[in-house]
């Protein structure tokens, strides 16, 4: 089977390609994306996701969801689910191929057993550092080990009281026996097995002995008729250590007249690296651990679910993913692509709402007190399937503080006093005064009572104007234009909400090469939470993660959060292209 033709075309899938020509593999094609339970998946792993499911959608094949568990000490049960959440977020489905690396820790320890018996495995006493001192340098060959020369006979009965528990931790490990001068490090006699008394989440403490990832990477593909291994570029190295596991096995196995195990492909491809972020492990422990962020699904980190919570659709990062390609060679990805795709995908699907976030009340004094009527509001404009919904409107309504200045700059068209404006779906509003804290009135019939709380002496508080009534629906029955629409919502109606705003986490392009340490180089401004913010009511009625537009301030989501605390909590999630200029800062 071919892919569809309008799949961009790159190396691996070339590869396939002729492999299907060639019927190497028997016309199949078998990947999976092998994830290690040791944390949350970023936006890393969601490339090795897309590109493992999306290669076994395209030609026909399957995908295994496999966890790599063979390390006890660092894997959690949370981790698992969490993993598993994430890649059916995404929109994959693994169907009834979930796999664990410890369903096959019985074969592979018969395999290394195998490999004892055939002389390509001893156990050795050296403690870890000697160890690491006898391997030499990448210009210094290494030293065998005083115990490389052991008896099968004393090998297969110490690897048997090995799994038995007779050994304290660290005390011996199994080493493939390969060769201490091979110019790669990864083929000096690598370490198979340590002792390790710990708690197993999926096999409790059936185990003392545990694989090293190494032994059981390429072990795992082969268990399970893997056909294409995708792995990213950092195990290009380890990839000849792991075809010499199999290899050594497959030549005892021929010299026993017994069949040889499966031996996938390992291709290698270019890992995904964002500017702005980080992608190591450690270091999203790290910052989740010290409390630089507030957990994994912090909406400033790469993590899945932090941009699951952040409003990220799952179809725009698979989007964003096709659109950076699959290549051999590192770099480095620009964040504003990411937005940029996320930005484009929100307009066509996500319907638009009226909040402000730094609200100014104004008052319009020929519409009447009591009164509300409802306007008609497009849901979405690039989608007429969208419809309509009606919002309130009445004599008090909020717009957004930096719509109006006293004395504006020459190319400010926004609100002034003795200008025109449109507002939203409703009416052509002139200013004519506005109210200060300290009691003082600009223009006719402001009287200056206003009640509230303390606001600081001088600042404007209250605009005051009127409305076209001819004009209801935002155009004028003469044709006269205004050059600026505003967004409000009417003050009776207004619900109560904070919203989250985010920015990059970090200052520089690269935290994770910054001299000194990364935690340095954390954007003290990442995240500003504004409080007092007035939203139309439909808002109120959203579900959590909801995704929608508020008008000309971004994208936005409910945060899951306002469901537990019973109030509305907005995450932003990605500005409009000039949005951050709009918004100043505020006190939180």
């Amino acid at each position: 089977m071919s892919p569809p033709e309008t799949t961009p075309r790159d190396f691996i899938r070339e590869m396939i390609d002729n492999d299907m020509r060639t019927n190497t593999w028997g016309g199949r094609v078998h990947t999976r994306f092998p994830p290690e339970p040791n944390g949350y998946l970023h936006i890393g792993h969601a490339k090795s996701i897309c590109l493992n499911f999306g290669i076994a959608g395209e030609y026909g094949g399957l995908c295994n969801l496999r966890f790599d568990d063979t390390n006890p000490v660092k894997e959690e049960q949370e981790y698992i689910d969490a993993i598993i959440e994430d890649v059916r977020w995404l929109g994959f489905d693994w169907e009834d191929r979930l796999f664990f690396s410890s369903d096959y820790f019985e074969q592979m320890y018969q395999y290394a057993v195998e490999l004892v018996a055939s002389g390509h495995a001893y156990v050795d006493d050296l403690t870890t550092e000697q160890i690491r001192e006898y391997r030499g340098d990448i210009t210094t060959p290494g030293r065998p080990s005083p115990c490389r020369d052991r008896s099968v006979e004393e090998n297969l009965d110490l690897l048997t009281r090995m799994r038995n528990g007779e050994f304290p931790d660290g005390s011996r490990v199994l080493r493939a026996r390969i060769d201490m001068a091979h110019p790669n490090m990864n083929m000096r006699d690598p370490i198979m097995y340590r002792i390790l008394h710990a708690t197993h989440p999926h096999t409790g403490d059936a185990w003392c002995i545990y694989p090293m990832y190494d032994w059981a990477h390429g072990l795992e593909d082969s268990i399970e008729g893997i056909t294409h291994s995708l792995c990213t570029l950092e195990f290009e190295n380890h990839r000849p250590l792991y075809d010499w596991f199999i290899d050594a096995i497959n030549a005892g196995r021929r010299e026993r007249g017994i069949p040889p195990i499966h031996h996938p492909r390992q291709t290698e491809f270019a890992r995904l690296n964002l500017t702005y972020t980080v992608m190591s492990k450690r270091m999203l422990l790290e910052l989740v651990k010290e409390g630089l962020v507030n957990g994994w699904d912090d909406p400033r980190l790469p993590t899945i679910c932090g941009m699951r919570r952040r409003g990220y659709p799952p179809g725009a990062i698979r989007e964003f993913m096709t659109r950076v390609g699959i290549a051999k060679v590192n770099s480095t990805i620009a964040f504003e692509l990411l937005e940029s795709v996320i930005r484009d995908s929100l307009n066509r699907t996500a319907p638009r709402y009226m909040g402000v976030l730094n609200p100014l009340k104004v008052v319009i004094e020929n519409y009447p007190a009591g009164e509300t009527e409802y306007l008609d509001a497009v849901n979405n404009p690039e989608d007429a399937a969208a419809g309509t919904r009606k919002v309130p409107f009445s004599r008090e309504l909020y717009i957004e503080r930096d719509d109006f200045m006293v004395d504006p700059p020459k190319k400010f068209f926004r609100l002034t006093q003795g200008r025109e404006v449109r507002f939203r779906y409703g009416y052509l509003f002139t200013c004519t005064g506005f109210v200060r804290s300290d009691g003082h009135s600009d223009g006719p019939g402001v009287d200056g009572n206003v009640t509230g709380p303390p606001i600081p002496k001088g600042e404007i508080i209250e605009l005051r104007g009127t409305i076209d009534p001819a004009s209801r629906g935002g155009d004028a029955p003469d044709g006269r234009k205004v050059k600026s629409t505003l967004h409000w919502v009417s003050a009776p109606h207004a619900l109560d909400a904070e919203v989250r705003l985010f920015d990059r986490l970090f200052t520089v392009e690269n935290p994770a090469a910054a001299r000194g340490s990364f935690r340095e180089t954390i954007n003290p401004d990442s995240l500003k939470i504004l409080r007092g913010c007035r939203v139309e009511p439909f808002v109120g009625l959203l579900e959590p993660l909801t995704r929608f537009q508020f008008e000309r301030q971004g994208y936005f989501c409910i945060d899951p959060d306002s469901e537990r605390e019973n109030r509305i909590i907005i995450n932003r999630t990605v500005g409009l292209r000039d949005s951050w200029a709009r918004v100043r800062d505020r006190d939180v």
